[in-house]
């Protein structure tokens, strides 16, 4: 896969959309810069994009909780439901970040602590 993504901190086109995916939000660590070697998240949408993300979901999952007992359908359907909800809350943030939202470099002070 070839590298379109530009790193924030060197300027070199060093990320693809599978590592562009990978580096997480603001809160992650991030991914390391191949080309400078500094740590690179997705931006403040990003994060604000994944939270608003996750707490849909997380209404719909307790909706579908509250609800599980109201008839034989919901009954029989609620754990592929559950879980579809849980995968979906991992998989499409990922999906939207390797696409979508700029880059900048890590905020976070012990991303550069020991690295091994």
């Amino acid at each position: 896969m070839s590298s379109i993504y530009e790193c924030p901190c060197c300027g070199n086109k060093t990320f693809n959309p599978l590592s562009k995916a990978m580096a997480g939000t603001m809160k992650s660590k991030g991914k390391k810069c191949t080309k400078c070697g500094k740590r690179c998240v997705n931006g403040k949408g990003a994060t604000a994009f994944a939270a608003l993300y996750f707490t849909i979901s997380f209404i719909c999952i307790v909706i579908v909780f509250i609800h599980g007992q109201d008839s034989e359908w919901w009954y029989t359907h609620e754990v592929p439901i559950v879980l579809g909800l849980i995968l979906n809350m991992l998989i499409v943030p990922r999906i939207v970040n390797g696409f979508f939202f700029k880059m900048m470099e890590t905020v976070r002070i012990d991303a550069y602590d020991k690295e091994k």
